[in-house]
């Protein structure tokens, strides 16, 4: 039995086994025939998703961004769940099996939605799945997966486990464990605010608000189709975000100053959250930044912050320290336990419940 962790973000999908890190933008798209492929460029799956899921087709990420007529992208927490879960989980979980592999599960929700949304994320993906992927010569892998358990915490403390636990999930970092410590997790869509204090989770200092990432890209897109005429999806200006630019029918944009002042505002949003939600909470040993948004984010947001910050190592790809977490998490509580034998298909439901 594998343990891995997923997060499946409105931005991005996220999955790890420790060994494989697997990552590709939460998007859907219709799929469809395509007459001519050159034997040039990236041929992975990853860059090339395309499976079956059921009776139906999907192409996913980057490679539904350039091939799908109709692509789906939401922003919206129910239909994330409703219509975005199944696929992009078990897309990633299966990109991190060489085989039919059964997997014990963490994953993590936004602190506002994880009470609400727990057992129908687990009842989402529990149980014995068949999925297709079909590989840019025309293959088709087959792969059945069975997700045996599903263990969901809070999105941010992923990144507090990442810091204290070392990759066989034992604690590494004793100190950290005896402090108390403010993590603020930037997404896509929200930013979560969480405490832990002595490795206990402080509910009352922990929330989700709506100041992911998103919204400056919106801003963005909204200038953009003023000076051009074109609307840009808020999916596609990941790469002109981190460069500073954007060329739209062969003109180039600078979006750097306007970049800068659009999160420079929105750092000053996040502050203000974190004084109010923190107030009475004086006594914070450290605050972690996290998070893909914390990325571009970090420059404005930490010198607005009073107290020990501990800055973003920019070697490391900040949009998957909740999930490297979480996979450190899934070993510290089943490594050294005996796994169950896979459940005959007709038995599946059962495990389905937490």
């Amino acid at each position: 039995m594998k343990a891995i962790g997923i997060d499946v973000g409105f931005g991005f999908t996220k999955a790890t086994v420790g060994n494989e890190n697997v990552i590709f933008k939460s998007l859907l798209g219709d799929s469809n025939d395509i007459q001519f492929r050159s034997a040039f460029g990236d041929s992975s799956l990853t860059k090339n998703l395309h499976v079956t899921l059921g009776d139906k087709s999907y192409f996913i990420g980057e490679f539904a961004e350039q091939q799908s007529t109709v692509r789906q992208f939401t922003l919206d927490q129910d239909k994330l769940l409703s219509e975005y879960v199944k696929v992009l989980a078990l897309t990633s979980v299966g990109l991190c099996s060489d085989s039919d592999t059964s997997f014990n599960v963490v994953s993590g929700l936004p602190v506002g939605y994880l009470k609400r949304d727990y057992k129908r994320f687990n009842d989402i993906i529990a149980g014995h799945h068949s999925i297709v992927y079909h590989t840019p010569d025309g293959e088709k892998i087959s792969k059945k997966i069975f997700i045996n358990k599903v263990k969901m915490m809070p999105q941010p403390l992923g990144s507090v486990f990442n810091l204290i636990m070392d990759d066989n999930g034992k604690i590494s970092d004793t100190d950290l464990t005896r402090k108390k410590i403010g993590v603020v997790d930037i997404g896509f869509r929200t930013t979560d605010f969480t405490i832990i204090n002595n490795m206990q989770y402080v509910e009352r200092g922990s929330s989700t608000m709506d100041t992911g990432i998103s919204k400056s890209f919106s801003v963005i897109a909204t200038k953009l189709r003023k000076e051009s005429g074109v609307n840009v999806e808020i999916y596609r200006l990941f790469d002109a975000i981190e460069s500073g630019s954007i060329k739209i029918r062969g003109k180039e944009y600078n979006i750097t100053n306007l970049r800068d002042k659009v999160f420079a505002h929105s750092a000053s949003s996040i502050a203000t959250d974190i004084n109010r939600l923190w107030s009475e909470d004086w006594d914070i040993d450290c605050i972690v930044l996290t998070g893909g948004g914390a990325m571009e984010m970090a420059k404005h947001l930490q010198p607005l912050i009073e107290g020990n910050v501990i800055p973003l190592n920019k070697s490391i790809d900040a949009r998957l320290n909740n999930v490297q977490g979480y996979l450190k998490f899934a070993k510290s509580i089943w490594n050294n336990a005996s796994a169950p034998p896979d459940l005959p298909e007709e038995k599946a439901e059962e495990k389905k419940k937490p």
